[in-house]
């Protein structure tokens, strides 16, 4: 994977997380990183953190709303809280947070370090230094109200710091990754996520070396007076608006809520129907001996499967993955708890067997997930529009809940009779 992966525009949005998904995230999402670590290791768990295309997938499985800055807050959250009893058997800690919590980090990274037995004081220094070139060489009107710093026991890590403008509506998440970093202030990011097309001053910039160094210079020959006066008298003349860098690849989320067509790859959702449809009663009846496990459990499940072991590639439509689990805004349909509580149960099962050496339901996933990469050739199924109405359709036998309470279906109006 490279190391500079893209951009992402993410809509701003307030609110909190209620309880009841917070509580299922922070389950699923810790079901999920300790599968990754089984079958990869650490250090592909971190890469994955430091892609903005799996990051955003990763938070849409898990019942979030699947475009917007919340899944950047509410993912490190949940893993923060269920990673930590596993923290010293994974070798995974993660530090930092929101607001508050993210001046806490420094803090946190030395009692880590203490425990694990990793420099958690040279740590501490890079966190402020990463969080200094977001917030002062990346000017781009986005200021850090996040900062995650996720550490292994080896010392190596990922940081994911997010930024807002309120003026825009939009959020920019930017991610940093220790391996093959150089340095800290000359092309350092992982990815930056956020707002296509805007003008950004970014020193950390390799073509901006020469700037740096400029800088540098008028600093020693003239000083801060001096650099001021100069500042005071430019100011005082138009100048040209500066030229925007060169583009990344981005991942533009849309402010649109609703979840339409063009957002799915149809190709790959059939694919992960059909794989359902047909290892479902193989693998999950017989291999997993889990009765209850319904279609639709698998359906979900063959979108987890893919969250673990596909590609930077499959990646590429975030909106896809919440199909799994819907949103909790109720688009593109409401969070079916009896779906998710199943989703649960399953993978908190094959990860404990796993740690035990008896890896046969984990294995059942990565089966599962291959059989949907086969079944993309030629599968067929209905049409997103007709898949989208049954869910909705069939959301209170699936415990549908939204942010507004439990789900109910707008009753349609009869039509009066004919004179």
């Amino acid at each position: 994977m490279a190391r500079r992966s893209g951009n992402a525009d993410l809509p701003l949005h307030s609110g909190r997380v209620p309880a009841w998904l917070a509580d299922r995230m922070t389950l699923l999402g810790a079901a999920l990183s300790e599968a990754v670590i089984l079958h990869y290791g650490r250090d592909e768990f971190l890469r994955r953190l430091s892609h903005p295309f799996w990051f955003q997938s990763f938070g849409a499985v898990m019942g979030m709303d699947w475009h917007s800055s919340g899944v950047t807050t509410s993912v490190l959250g949940a893993l923060k809280r269920g990673l930590a009893p596993r923290a010293r058997e994974l070798g995974i800690h993660i530090c930092g947070g929101r607001g508050k919590h993210s001046r806490q980090t420094p803090t946190e990274l030395m009692r880590a370090g203490e425990a694990a037995g990793f420099d958690g004081a040279a740590l501490a220094d890079a966190s402020r230094l990463v969080a200094k070139v977001d917030s002062a060489a990346v000017q781009d009107g986005f200021a850090l109200y996040l900062h995650s710093f996720i550490v292994a026991d080896d010392g190596s890590w990922v940081v994911v710091q997010q930024g807002m403008n309120g003026a825009l509506r939009q959020a920019r998440r930017y991610h940093w990754l220790s391996e093959g970093l150089r340095s800290f202030v000359d092309d350092p990011h992982a990815a930056i996520d956020g707002r296509k097309g805007a003008d950004i001053i970014n020193l950390t910039d390799h073509r901006a070396e020469f700037s740096r160094a400029r800088q540098l210079d008028l600093l020693q020959t003239l000083g801060p007076d001096g650099i001021a006066s100069k500042f005071g008298a430019l100011a005082e003349r138009a100048s040209p608006a500066p030229q925007p860098q060169l583009e990344l690849p981005f991942l533009v989320m849309p402010a649109h809520h609703e979840v339409y067509p063009g957002d799915v790859m149809i190709r790959r959702l059939r694919g992960a129907l059909a794989a359902a449809a047909d290892r479902g009663p193989q693998d999950f009846a017989d291999l997993l001996m889990t009765p209850g496990v319904g279609e639709r459990t698998v359906r979900a499940l063959a979108l987890v499967a893919e969250v673990v072991h596909g590609a930077p590639c499959r990646f590429s439509d975030p909106a896809r993955f919440s199909l799994a689990h819907g949103g909790k805004d109720g688009h593109p349909f409401p969070v079916p708890l009896k779906i998710y509580d199943e989703t649960i149960r399953v993978m908190k099962s094959a990860v404990c067997k796993a740690r035990l050496g008896r890896a046969e339901e984990l294995d059942a996933l990565k089966r599962l997930d291959d059989q949907a990469r086969l079944a993309e050739r030629a599968a067929t199924g209905p049409s997103f529009e007709a898949f989208i109405a049954e869910e909705r359709r069939l959301s209170p036998s699936y415990g549908g809940r939204t942010v507004a309470g439990d789900f109910v279906p707008a009753r349609t109006k009869a039509k009066a009779p004919a004179a």
